[in-house]
């Protein structure tokens, strides 16, 4: 068994997830593949995040880490904003009750349908170049919208395993250019609601979010200068991390917390009446997904053992290792039907494609495991689902379960 994050049990030798079976869950839900979404996992990170953050800090779900309707109904109303970065997007989010006041829209490819639906829904559109905020001008007929700027900052989150920030990048608009979009933005009828920096992602390094967080509060103080208003909201990003390997330390959000108040309290007079937000995705909801895959066959070829189950990198691309990762390395996987048993065998686990690049596991330590037994792989709470192309249709897409919501 490999490094499974900390609070999972059994039940009767299963995985327990929110209290069930995971064969009870498959059982419900009809089969498999199967992801499961546990509520009161996300309800303890949010907790567990208030507590930590500075009193005032907003924070902000980027929903392109999960957009399953029932877990967008829920976190609609426990969060204080949503971050989407599309029109499919910004119309889930409405559908599951979010105020349009808190919505914002980011992304390099907006089309201008898209910018147009989201200036009639009444939502910030985070600008992501000059071409888009003009696109955008046209798009209103006359109507004032919600604009924000999206800064690419001229230095990086250090350590993240996504870098957003910092030399040529297609997100944001270069820091020195930005003030004279501002000024273009006071020559128009949109509304400048603030600044979008987001530097990167996936860092488990809390004094370099603390130090990112830093410069990005100095950087937007010296663009306030050149404002055409005043700043209402700076989104800070996110960055923050998860623990998928062994090794990993969780981010200590303690520290997080207390050098982001050392720095707000010792923010610029520009920004003293200055709403901050953060933007989080996959450090809400990662840690709360488990993605159940049924074993379909078993072989041996050259001395090394293959488990072969019915789902794989249509659905689970990163854990595949085919997401933004140079060196490949196992997510978190177990045998869920027989979960605590001890290894005895060392397997690797691929899907059902007809590719090399469909694996989920390479040379894992599992208990025995049999055709029929269930395969759960963790940390699937975010970017799953990944749309299959067409030469992989007729596999079956994965069910979805929304647990503990009640």
């Amino acid at each position: 068994m490999s490094h499974i994050p900390p609070g999972f049990t059994a039940i009767g030798g299963e995985l327990a997830i929110a209290g069930r079976p995971a064969s009870a869950w498959v059982a419900a839900a009809g089969d498999t593949p199967l992801f499961v979404y546990d509520a009161g996992r996300i309800a303890t990170r949010i907790a567990e995040l208030r507590a930590a953050l500075p009193a005032g800090v907003a924070l902000h779900y980027a929903m392109k880490a999960n957009p399953m309707p029932a877990l967008l109904r829920w976190i609609a109303p426990r969060v204080d904003g949503i971050d989407v970065a599309s029109a499919g997007e910004l119309a889930a989010a409405l559908a599951a009750g979010a105020d349009p006041a808190h919505i914002s829209f980011a992304g390099p490819g907006k089309r201008d349908r898209e910018l147009r639906a989201a200036i009639e829904a009444g939502i910030t559109l985070n600008l992501e170049s000059e071409g888009e905020f003009e696109r955008a001008i046209v798009q209103s007929d006359g109507r004032p919208f919600r604009v924000a700027v999206r800064v690419n900052p001229p230095f990086d989150l250090k350590g993240s395993g996504m870098r957003m920030g910092g030399g040529a990048k297609p997100f944001g608009i270069d820091a020195e250019r930005v003030p004279a979009l501002l000024t273009r933005i006071g020559q128009t009828h949109a509304v400048f609601e603030g600044f979008h920096v987001f530097a990167g992602s996936q860092n488990l390094s809390a004094a370099a979010i603390v130090e990112a967080q830093r410069a990005t509060v100095a950087l937007v103080a010296d663009l306030a200068a050149h404002a055409p208003g005043p700043v209402r909201l700076v989104n800070l990003g996110g960055g923050f991390g998860l623990p998928y390997f062994p090794g990993d330390a969780p981010l200590d959000l303690a520290a997080v917390g207390a050098g982001l108040a050392e720095t707000l309290a010792k923010r610029p007079n520009v920004l003293e009446t200055t709403r901050f937000a953060l933007e989080l995705g996959r450090f809400l909801v990662g840690e709360a997904g488990v993605y159940l895959t049924r074993v379909v066959d078993k072989k041996t070829s050259l001395h090394e053992t293959f488990v072969v189950v019915d789902g794989g990198l249509h659905h689970q691309l990163a854990a595949s290792g085919n997401f933004g990762t140079v060196i490949r390395r196992n997510y978190p996987l177990a045998n869920a039907s027989r979960f605590g048993d001890s290894a005895v065998m060392k397997v690797n686990v691929v899907g059902c494609l007809c590719t090399p690049l469909d694996r989920l596991g390479e040379r894992v330590d599992l208990p025995r495991t049999d055709v029929g037994d269930l395969i759960a792989v963790f940390m699937a709470g975010a970017y799953g689902r990944t749309a299959s192309p067409s030469e992989f249709l007729g596999h079956p897409a994965p069910l979805e379960v929304f647990a503990g919501a009640d």
